[in-house]
């Protein structure tokens, strides 16, 4: 953008509306810096209604902002968008399973991350330009992440004001995310609520977790059985109730039930053989959140070929998760069970590290026979 040396009135859209000032001008005049900002507010050259105004004041939609002449800085240019291929368009516009007017939802396939990292080159994030093709087009933007082999359904925020919309949701744990996986084995207890805090494994360069009763950060998840094959695998419905890197994957780990594929957290006894994928099989099934134009997102996402190819060689049927939904709320636990259970699921889970073959039954069972076969 070029310097002005006009005197510039903007009107605060709806989707501006209770933003800071600062932060208003962070979004539309990025290339003009907070110093300025905070200069011109304390000298009265930037007004609200022709009122002069503090950086952290909240804007209402309507209102009028003056901005004066001068500012701009080129060094604080918005990045440019990159150039994607057909093919880049093809497979961004082909995960698009819903859209509204401040949001997209994907149905993120298994093997993609979410963000760029080392050596990450092909992820979600970097083909979010395929829905703003113009220059001054809005880019979308990611407001919460799901795991590279992850599948499922992922909110993209589509303008400033419902990426923050959104971003308040997921952080203040109003968002209803329901997870399908296919684990090792059967829990006895049938649905519950899995309590075991979580904290990076030291020596893992905090690319994994493990239960930490001492001083790991509290985690919880929400759980149900909806359907088994004998005592070889169940399918579970699961709700995490907190946010913590990998805590469904840990979580049913620490049950004794790795999730069907995670080798980084079930080791070799973490695949099933025959027909049954070595892709994890976590699925981010639905996802209700409320929404910035009224009333709530109700989205579900089908499952990747892999997952549904192994629910059919199973015998399970898709429809049996809606016969018995997830109880709202589970029986309480006293402090003194709540407790037990943590320190039975960091048993479990230090267990399964140093182990290569692990028990098939729920915590406590005896561990198979050696050169037994699966």
């Amino acid at each position: 953008m070029k310097t002005s040396d006009e005197v510039r009135i903007f009107t605060v859209a709806a989707d501006d509306d209770g933003i800071r000032v600062d932060r208003w001008f962070k979004r539309h005049l990025p290339q003009i810096g907070f110093g300025t900002v905070s200069k011109w507010a304390r000298t009265g050259q930037v007004r609200v209604d022709g009122k002069r105004v503090k950086p952290d004041d909240r804007l209402a939609q309507g209102q009028q902002i003056r901005v004066p002449p001068g500012g701009d800085a080129p060094h604080k240019q918005a990045k440019a968008k990159r150039e994607l291929t057909k093919a880049e368009i093809e497979q961004a516009e082909g995960m698009v399973i819903h859209r509204t007017k401040g949001a997209l939802v994907l149905n993120k396939p298994p093997g993609l991350a979410t963000q760029g990292g080392t050596n990450t080159f092909n992820h979600v994030d970097g083909l979010l330009d395929a829905f703003a093709p113009g220059e001054e087009d809005v880019r979308p933007r990611l407001v919460h992440r799901l795991d590279k082999d992850t599948s499922g359904v992922l909110l993209v925020a589509r303008t400033p004001g419902s990426a923050a919309f959104f971003s308040k949701r997921f952080s203040g744990r109003s968002a209803k995310k329901i997870y399908w996986a296919l684990v090792i084995g059967v829990p006895d207890v049938r649905e519950g609520v899995i309590e075991a805090p979580l904290a990076k494994q030291p020596g893992s360069g905090g690319e994994k977790m493990h239960v930490d009763h001492e001083d790991g950060q509290p985690a919880k998840t929400k759980y149900r059985v909806v359907d088994s094959v004998g005592k070889k695998a169940a399918w579970l419905e699961l709700q995490p109730l907190t946010g913590r890197t990998h805590q469904l994957r840990v979580h049913c780990a620490a049950m004794g039930h790795p999730i069907v594929g995670d080798g980084k957290y079930g080791g070799r006894d973490a695949f099933l053989t025959g027909a049954i994928s070595r892709k994890m099989h976590l699925h981010a099934r639905r996802l209700i959140i409320d929404s910035p134009d009224g009333g709530k997102l109700d989205v579900t996402a089908d499952l990747p070929e892999h997952f549904a190819g192994s629910m059919e060689h199973l015998g399970f049927d898709e429809s049996t998760s809606d016969a018995t939904p997830m109880r709202d709320d589970p029986p309480p636990k006293s402090r003194e069970e709540k407790k037990q259970q943590a320190r039975q699921h960091a048993k479990n889970y230090r267990k399964s590290q140093r182990s290569p073959r692990r028990a098939r039954g729920s915590a406590g069972a005896k561990s198979r026979k050696p050169g037994r076969k699966r």
